[in-house]
């Protein structure tokens, strides 16, 4: 049984600019290919932001992580900061597709916005992708005196596998106990490799740009193993963590034709019960990645709730 009458109407032109593709071992480095083909395609940046790329040092032997640094040329002396985690299914992807957005957070909040090019899989594996955020976050802690970064006012920021990644990196930070954050940004946030493996969910969910076959490979590719194995660690699948307790609060946001609804309605759920502050907002009509699609009027409701959402995150002025 099809979805496709549940869409939002102003969404179905998304639909045929982005088609549903299953991901696998055999396509995705086409796949990959034809992504960067793409880059050229997306708009000019504010010129009152300013884009750096730099190297920073990575997990104890490991690599650096490339990073891409979005700050307003005339800006303040101190500013809140945000680490964005981009999305792509744990395989694809990388800060470069995220620049309009992270150079409008940077213009509209005066924001440090830190972008790093995680390790993706198959070729690496969890820990790899968390470690890497965690190595830029610390970068951007000790470097907070020269970026001029509020270090009381760091917030994560991630969309996708970006939104998981953000989630599992939240529950590092706590766990550790060495930085914090001020706020989550969950935009429906991949969190659990369980549902990969689910056979009793609806056909109203995942019909549409992210699949449940693609979501297989992608945890299994992060995995290193098979979505819903025993023993899967939270800083990899954040609804696998036992407490929610201690993080800090969570803007969240899906579509009701999301995949991750479910997963995403029960995080928050869990979150809220463990006197985690949470915002949640579920979009009708709206299938994964739809914000993309701004002329939508169920898209622009949405960036008018998430700028909100970050800027009493931030605590800066709408």
């Amino acid at each position: 049984m099809s979805s496709r009458h549940l869409v939002d109407p102003e969404l179905l032109p998304f639909l045929e600019a982005f088609p549903t593709l299953t991901l696998s071992a055999d396509n995705i480095a086409a796949v990959r290919a034809a992504r960067m083909s793409l880059l050229g395609q997306l708009p000019p940046l504010p010129d009152s932001v300013e884009v750096t790329e730099l190297r920073v040092p990575g997990p104890e032997g490991a690599p650096e992580v490339r990073v891409k640094l979005f700050r307003k040329k005339e800006g303040a002396a101190l500013r809140p900061a945000i680490l964005h985690l981009h999305g792509g299914g744990y395989v694809l992807g990388s800060p470069d597709f995220s620049a309009p957005f992270c150079a409008q957070w940077a213009a509209t909040f005066d924001a440090v916005v830190v972008a790093p090019a995680y390790r993706l899989g198959p070729e690496t594996s969890y820990p790899g992708n968390v470690e890497d955020a965690y190595a830029t976050l610390a970068w951007a802690v000790k470097s907070a005196d020269a970026l001029g970064i509020d270090t009381g006012r760091i917030a994560v920021a991630g969309e996708s596998a970006g939104g998981g990644l953000a989630a599992s990196l939240a529950l590092l930070v706590r766990d550790r106990g060495e930085y914090s954050f001020c706020h989550q940004q969950l935009i429906f946030p991949m969190i659990d490799d369980r549902t990969a493996i689910r056979t009793d969910l609806s056909p109203m969910y995942g019909e549409f740009v992210w699949n449940n076959r693609s979501n297989h490979f992608g945890w299994e590719s992060l995995l290193g193993q098979p979505p819903g194995s025993e023993g899967v660690s939270s800083y990899a699948a954040a609804a696998r963590a036992e407490s929610l307790k201690g993080l800090p609060p969570v803007f969240m946001a899906t579509g009701a034709l999301d995949l991750f609804t479910e997963e995403n309605l029960d995080y928050a759920k869990r979150l809220m019960a463990d006197g985690v502050p949470v915002e949640l907002h579920v979009y009708p009509g709206a299938p994964h990645g739809f914000m993309q699609w701004m002329k939508a009027g169920v898209s622009k409701t949405y960036a008018r709730d998430a700028m909100a959402a970050m800027a009493r995150g931030l605590k800066v002025p709408v």
